[in-house]
């Protein structure tokens, strides 16, 4: 089983050994909507040849002197009668198959979303954002088109290639040669054209994920795009890609038009006929059955039709499933260790010798090999922490100070098993956070970072978002103590506000004091504030440090900052240097023993 951050309760079980039994795995769910499904398509093939074979009697009875009315009329009743019992049978099977369809696209996308949920940041690192949207979208709702009107179809067009062969002898036992050999022959065709179909509608899928990748790329980049003026640039881009999908699209149409089934047809039928009026002429068929056995053999017409349309929904979905299992099977590092340890967190963090570097392993496609040690990019050749031992007592506020890319915001990840180190230790209150429950030790630790995230919902909901069962009253008072409640009050909605999606409708310094007001109503023991106030104005940051003086209080609190006045009233401070802790002191010992201290002091007085 892999290895998860995050795991569904009473999960769905399938079987990641491959697509094809992926699928089944799925479908084996809702078995009798299958078997449904199955009857209905045979009983509607068989009494698809009641047309026929009455056509045939009746036929027959309307020959010579005398016309057999009463057996005419009989026929239409029987003709009548099988017609509306297979019509009802057409309605469960299509019905049967809307249901299952429709369930293994809820299955399949529930069973990706938490295996997206669950997977860690290293993975999300190496994907693209849009591919893997693609992904989740798109190619599940393949699947639901993959078994109706796909699966649908195929299922109902083997019955019509079986019933002829069955009812052909009863007409004459001559008469099942033609049936037979022409059924052969497509599933020898048909199993050539589905092995060229194959790739066509793989590159289809995947032309398409690279396509949606590059569009949301640049729709998430949509001011930078606008500042440098690069619309055109980004518009040749998405046309190259565009390009590309039609071509995949015109590569699987060649394959389609190669379709050799339609000529076995049109020579089953006229080989059909011609065996009928040989026996006809011989005086073995009477005319009623020549007529009934062309009849039968023109069912064939429905498999040969809808299959070159079937098939290829088939072949997608098939292909969507693969895509989609390469997500599900994607290799994580990091593991919830349910059962590990979830005591309540006193604060006391400690670094031993810890190094970690980022690296990810990317093939052709952009898809994650292996993130024993990676994040976005390619190797890097300097680890981003390298030897790094420091110790924050429970309670204690420490501030860790360097200049950019010293490895300052990959200790708060490293605290909280966002990554994972790759030597040495991490502990929390003397656990090795490897050992903590991780459910446990991310609910008892908050991080504010420079580029706050809200979510497109209500300002209330965006506080409450790691305490969904919080009242509004809680809500409201950690709001005021991170001094955000009265610019909320100050919206027409108030705390029904429906922010835009990062909250861009906000300003910065409202942004950091909702994320504050996060913080506070879900009470963490740990603290960690990455720069959350290196882009905010004096008047607002006068605010913003009330709301921090009032957060720090009583719990463990890291603060990256370059803001001399939270440095200086931090009970430690920790100076990295390229991934190396250069010093560690008090403001006063630091100024005195640090040079690297006080060249940072210098540049940001």
């Amino acid at each position: 089983m892999l290895k998860s951050e995050f795991v569904v309760a009473n999960p769905i079980r399938t079987n990641q050994s491959g697509p094809v039994r992926w699928l089944l795995s799925h479908l084996q769910h809702n078995l009798w909507l299958v078997v449904v499904s199955v009857l209905g398509a045979f009983g509607n093939a068989a009494l698809a040849t009641a047309i026929p074979i009455y056509s045939g009697q009746a036929f027959n009875a309307a020959r010579g002197d005398v016309v057999n009315l009463r057996a005419i009329l009989w026929v239409s009743l029987l003709m009548v009668g099988t017609q509306l019992v297979r019509s009802l049978l057409q309605l469960v099977r299509n019905a049967g198959s809307e249901v299952q369809g429709q369930r293994l696209e809820r299955d399949s996308r529930q069973e990706l979303y938490a295996s997206l949920l669950g997977k860690s940041m290293r993975f999300h690192d190496g994907y693209p954002t849009g591919e893997m949207m693609a992904r989740a979208t798109n190619d599940v709702r393949e699947l639901a088109l993959m078994v109706a009107p796909g699966l649908n179809l195929v299922v109902g067009s083997a019955n019509f290639l079986i019933v002829p062969i069955l009812v052909a002898p009863s007409i004459h036992p001559q008469l099942i040669w033609t049936p037979l050999i022409f059924a052969v022959l497509y599933a020898i065709s048909l199993t050539q054209y589905l092995r060229d179909l194959s790739p066509a509608t793989t590159q289809v899928r995947a032309s398409f994920g690279r396509m949606n990748a590059g569009l949301t790329a640049a729709i998430e980049g949509i001011e930078t795009v606008k500042a440098a003026a690069q619309e055109a640039v980004e518009i040749g881009r998405f046309e190259k890609n565009a390009r590309q999908v039609r071509e995949a699209f015109v590569a699987q149409g060649r394959v389609e038009a190669k379709y050799l089934p339609l000529l076995l047809l049109g020579i089953a039928q006229a080989t059909g006929l011609w065996h009928a009026l040989v026996l006809f002429r011989a005086g073995i068929l009477p005319l009623g059955d020549v007529v009934a056995y062309t009849g039968l053999i023109s069912l064939f017409s429905f498999p040969v039709f809808v299959s070159l349309f079937s098939y290829s929904q088939v072949s997608s979905g098939v292909a969507s499933a693969r895509r989609i299992l390469e997500l599900l099977r994607s290799e994580t590092e990091l593991d919830r260790n349910e059962g590990g340890y979830n005591g309540q967190m006193k604060g006391e963090i400690r670094f031993e010798n810890v190094t970690f570097g980022y690296e990810s392993s990317l093939d052709s496609k952009g898809r994650a090999l292996s993130q024993r040690n990676g994040s976005r990019g390619e190797a890097l050749s300097r680890p981003a922490l390298e030897n790094v031992s420091f110790t924050i007592e429970a309670g204690q506020t420490l501030a860790l100070v360097g200049q950019t890319g010293a490895g300052k915001s990959t200790v708060a990840k490293l605290i909280n098993r966002i990554y994972d180190i790759s030597q040495g230790r991490v502990t929390v209150d003397g656990v090795d956070v490897r050992d903590w429950d991780m459910a446990a030790l991310r609910r008892q630790i908050s991080i504010i970072e420079q580029d706050i995230f809200l979510f497109s919902r209500t300002i209330g909901e965006n506080i409450a978002f790691g305490r969904p069962d919080a009242s509004q009253t809680e809500i409201e008072e950690a709001a005021q103590a991170a001094q955000a409640h009265g610019f909320i009050s100050g919206f027409p909605e108030g705390y029904k506000t429906v922010v835009g999606e990062r909250g861009v409708m906000l300003s910065g310094g409202q942004r950091q004091r909702i994320a504050l007001a996060r913080a506070f109503l879900t009470n963490p023991a740990v603290l960690i504030l990455d720069d959350s106030t290196s882009a905010i104005d004096s008047a607002t940051e006068d605010q913003i440090q009330r709301a921090i003086e009032a957060a720090t209080h009583g719990r463990t609190t890291i603060l990256i900052t370059h803001r001399l006045s939270q440095i200086r009233w931090a009970d430690k401070i920790v100076v990295l240097r390229k991934g190396r802790v250069a010093a560690v002191g008090s403001h006063e010992e630091l100024l005195e023993s640090s040079q690297a201290y006080r060249d940072i002091f210098a540049r940001y007085t």
